[in-house]
């Protein structure tokens, strides 16, 4: 689970639909992306990282 990934959308007060959309992605491979049993492609971390406000490689670090 990225809890991290969560916390930041929380802290930004965005729903996962709003960050979806910003991504241009579904909800529901979002909430996957956030509870990290999906990997997101580079140009859609890329967009989720602009939205939240992180660098993108953060979301290939281990889910761990």
């Amino acid at each position: 689970m990225r809890n991290w990934l969560k916390e930041l959308r929380k802290n930004a007060g965005l729903t996962m639909k709003q960050v979806a959309d910003a991504a241009e992605i579904s909800e529901c491979y979002y909430s996957q992306i956030e509870n990290g049993t999906r990997n997101a492609s580079v140009p859609v971390a890329k967009k989720i990282a602009v939205t939240l406000g992180f660098e993108w490689q953060k979301l290939f670090e281990s889910v761990a």
